[in-house]
């Protein structure tokens, strides 16, 4: 259970910029631009040779990125909406445009090109992606307040029990 609401910090992407990154086929992150270090609060250094996923927000639909991989590796181009993670655990929202890179006329990697989302499409598309998690029987989003010694209780229960407080609510229901 996060209580530090991190997550609920958003980053903007500055109108005019644009985050590039290229990664191999597997979606190993090769290359990264200033603007995307900055904007995902990582170094150049600590994305390169990760896992473009280090970014994946837990409100993303998994869907998303099947459609996303499904369609790139069939050498199409792929364009959409996505919810990325910061490394502080904050948030920012781009456009997402990905393509193939080719040498010799043979597919060597990824290449992707993200730009600034309006507040209001922002907005569209949590409440989309919410509905499509929902309907494909993921985790949804909620943001609860309890009474502080409700929250003591679950705690001290959690740690007697070696567990997390989420594990204790899921041996609720």
């Amino acid at each position: 259970m996060d209580i530090t609401f991190d997550m609920f910090i958003e980053t903007e992407v500055p109108e005019g910029e644009v985050i590039i990154s290229r990664t191999d086929l597997n979606g190993i992150i090769t290359y990264v631009n200033d603007t995307f270090a900055k904007i995902s609060g990582y170094s150049a250094e600590e994305l390169i040779g990760k896992p473009h996923n280090i970014l994946r927000h837990p409100d993303m639909p998994k869907s998303v990125f099947k459609d996303l991989w499904d369609t790139i590796k069939r050498e199409k181009n792929w364009s959409g909406y996505v919810k990325n993670m910061r490394k502080d655990r904050g948030y920012y929202w781009v456009y997402a445009e990905i393509s193939g890179v080719y040498k010799d006329g043979k597919l060597v990697e990824y290449k992707s090109m993200r730009s600034p989302v309006p507040k209001e499409k922002r907005i569209e598309m949590q409440y989309i992606y919410d509905d499509m998690r929902k309907a494909e029987g993921e985790s949804v989003r909620m943001v609860t307040y309890l009474p502080y010694e409700t929250y003591e209780k679950l705690k001290r229960i959690a740690d007697e029990k070696s567990k997390s407080i989420d594990e204790i609510i899921d041996t609720l229901i």
